[in-house]
């Protein structure tokens, strides 16, 4: 219902920046850190795609609604077109300026006078842990990881119902559903992996992961409530780094930043850590 009242965007290109035009108006006057526009730049730290690959795409707005992480504020996102012909590489390619995944759906902040969300990713052979990451890796040491096709699994279902109804009572996500959960976390472009932490053969962390020519991005991950000793979803990010370093993949994309949220303090405890920030992604070590 929320995709029929979406307005529709289009852009056009001015040599090294691409703006958003909305209802047949430029918007290049009034132009924001928030808004679509990519600089082409070289290196393997400070990379964007040139827009000639995604110019076919269409894009929607949405209309503003109450922020779900700030108060007091109105939030809008960008959509890519849901009946656009997706692929892996069109995925990594939106991914790496700033969009992310929810179900089907590809979006980004869009806000009108806000740019408090920033996309955040780790270099996946630059990081380190500092040593309250290392405890939490040898706690885990124990677990078997195992990778899983992205269909429906009852027993994935009924940890994830358990771990949102214990955790995440006033959340979005409440109460959940099996309806709910394949809507969010599945995707028809064959890029998702569901990866099992086990311990003696229980079923401990479920970590959703898409899989990337240009990294892995942590969708989400639900886990036992009774195991929050374990920190399983610290622990499920930093196996994805060392997946990712393993297949030979530059980064780890975790979504969504805002400074003002204590909930995503932990994205930032990951170092060296990039910010997309005015369209190049910064290094904060």
């Amino acid at each position: 219902p929320e995709l029929l009242r979406l307005r529709a965007a289009r852009y056009a290109q001015d040599d090294n920046k691409t703006v958003i035009l909305s209802g047949g108006r430029c918007a290049q006057d009034d132009v924001t850190p928030a808004d679509f526009w990519i600089h082409w730049k070289q290196g393997p730290a400070n990379t964007a795609y040139p827009m000639t690959n995604l110019a076919t795409l269409k894009f929607f707005v949405t209309p503003p609604h109450e922020c779900s992480y700030l108060p007091d504020r109105e939030a809008s996102s960008l959509f890519v077109d849901p009946a656009a012909r997706m692929d892996m590489d069109m995925y990594a390619k939106l991914s790496a300026v700033g969009f992310r995944r929810s179900g089907d759906y590809l979006y980004r902040p869009h806000c009108a006078s806000c740019n408090a969300c920033i996309p955040v990713r780790i270099p996946a052979r630059e990081f380190r842990m500092h040593r309250s990451q290392r405890r939490i890796w040898k706690k885990n040491r124990d677990l078997q990881v195992t990778s899983r096709d992205a269909t429906f699994d009852k027993e994935h279902y009924e940890l994830y119902e358990r771990y949102i109804r214990a955790r995440h009572e006033e959340g979005d996500m409440y109460p959940p559903s099996v309806d709910q959960y394949e809507a969010f976390l599945t995707n028809r472009w064959g890029t998702t992996r569901f990866h099992e932490f086990r311990a003696m053969g229980q079923l401990v962390t479920v970590a959703v992961v898409d899989h990337m020519p240009n990294g892995l991005s942590a969708v989400y991950t639900f886990f036992d409530p009774d195991e929050a000793a374990r920190s399983p979803g610290m622990h499920a990010i930093l196996w994805q780094i060392q997946e990712a370093v393993a297949q030979g993949l530059p980064h780890v994309y975790l979504g969504y930043w805002i400074r003002q949220c204590r909930k995503m303090s932990y994205k930032t405890q990951f170092r060296p850590v990039e910010l997309f920030r005015d369209n190049h992604w910064l290094q904060a070590t």
